[in-house]
């Protein structure tokens, strides 16, 4: 029942959509080239998804999904733009027929107007490029995002400690191994003091980020590399034959990363010490709102540090800092999550404006936060998942300094 209004729904907006087409071209070979894509792209759809499981989600059926985006929303934006001049046409036909008769030389529907076609078209055309760069170089368009955060409380020794967060590989998306090895020294050339990762290596299953092991292995940092684990990364959403199989899985994946080097925080905490002085890292299991794994135990994570130490914590789902962190006895000078990927589409001018769909559904969604003199901050994601491509919202690696000073600054 749900494809047959899916196809009716997909009918309705190609009417509107081959309305405008015919308005600057009538030719029957262009004619035929549109029908024929439409039909290639939406058949491909079709094939690729029709009883599909979760498990099965690979780069044909993100691929499927992304082509066809780059051709719905254009046409979408065709059918608004046709039917606001329709809300004024029809009346207009109507007014005329009682108004003038049932003359039969009177043409009571007025013609569609050729420029209103041709702004409809013109407008498409622009998420039409982007989404198709999107697919095409956006995934892989990284951006390092550098910020300052002063810290009343910190210890002196870590005055300009510098450390580098990703979040979201989603390793089982990749298609490029060039472009991850790229990011990879990108990330090193920061030379941060620690590398943080914020969960959701992989997609479903362990063997995904098995391509990229050696790769991640050239990560580097004086004072290590922690991680901590996001929904994906549990295998909840794969139909795994037995028990055994998923917690096997479960396990393969905290092996991969301990060969990369990463010191997986499950519910725990580390000391990072600097001439004397320390800083606490508290790492919980993924902790989400809305119907996500709430594994994260954060009571456990803290109950081998002080409440008076300064905090650092990693918690790949942002819901987690609104519903209970930023409400807990401890204070945690900094939070750090992910798990949003700003939507991978959006509108953004760093440091000025941010605009994504995604802000309806997480009140904290990409960047710096501040709220109860505590921050977080959002990681748009490394990876990419579902739709193959990101547009206005890049990935991200964050590279972030602490500071001695007044927070208010």
């Amino acid at each position: 029942m749900r494809w047959i209004i899916f196809l009716v729904i997909f009918v309705i907006i190609d009417i509107y959509a081959f309305q405008a087409f015919r308005t600057i071209s009538k030719n029957i070979w262009l004619t035929v080239a549109y029908w024929t894509i439409t039909i290639l792209v939406l058949g491909n759809f079709i094939y690729q998804f029709y009883g599909l499981n979760r498990s099965d989600f690979g780069n044909s059926q993100a691929f499927a999904f992304g082509f066809l985006i780059a051709f719905l929303v254009p046409k979408m934006i065709v059918l608004a733009v046709m039917f606001s001049e329709d809300v004024f046409r029809v009346p207009q036909a109507i007014f005329r027929y009682f108004t003038e008769g049932s003359n039969a030389d009177i043409k009571y529907l007025p013609s569609r107007r050729s420029f209103i076609s041709k702004i409809a078209l013109g407008i498409a055309a622009i998420p039409f490029g982007a989404i198709l760069y999107g697919m095409y170089r956006g995934k892989y368009n990284f951006k390092v995002l550098k910020y300052t955060l002063n810290f009343e409380d910190l210890p002196d020794a870590f005055d300009g400690y510098k450390l580098t967060q990703i979040s979201d590989v989603h390793s089982g998306s990749f298609d490029n191994i060039e472009k991850v090895e790229y990011a990879i020294d990108l990330i090193n050339e920061q030379e941060s003091d620690v590398i943080l990762f914020t969960g959701d290596m992989v997609n479903n299953k362990a063997e995904e980020m098995k391509p990229y092991t050696k790769i991640f292995s050239k990560l580097k940092a004086k004072d290590g590399l922690y991680s901590v684990l996001g929904n994906h990364d549990y295998g909840d959403y794969v139909r795994w034959g037995t028990d055994e199989e998923k917690n096997k899985n479960l396990e393969e994946l905290k092996t991969i990363q301990k060969e990369i080097g990463f010191d997986l925080l499950l519910n725990e905490s580390r000391y990072l010490e600097k001439n004397g002085e320390k800083i606490a890292l508290v790492g919980v299991e993924n902790w989400g709102a809305g119907g996500f794994k709430k594994a994260g135990d954060l009571k456990k994570a803290v109950s081998n540090i002080k409440k008076d130490d300064f905090k650092i914590l990693l918690s790949h789902d942002p819901s987690h800092w609104e519903k209970e962190v930023i409400s807990d006895d401890y204070k945690y000078h900094l939070t750090l999550s992910g798990h949003t990927h700003g939507m991978q589409f959006g509108i953004e001018i760093p440091g000025w404006f941010k605009w994504s769909p995604v802000k309806w559904r997480y009140k904290y969604w990409a960047g710096i936060y501040k709220e109860m003199g505590q921050y977080i901050n959002v990681n748009r994601g490394f990876g990419y998942l579902g739709f193959p491509g990101r547009v206005g919202i890049w990935p991200e690696i964050t590279v972030i300094e602490l500071k001695k000073g007044s927070n208010n600054a």
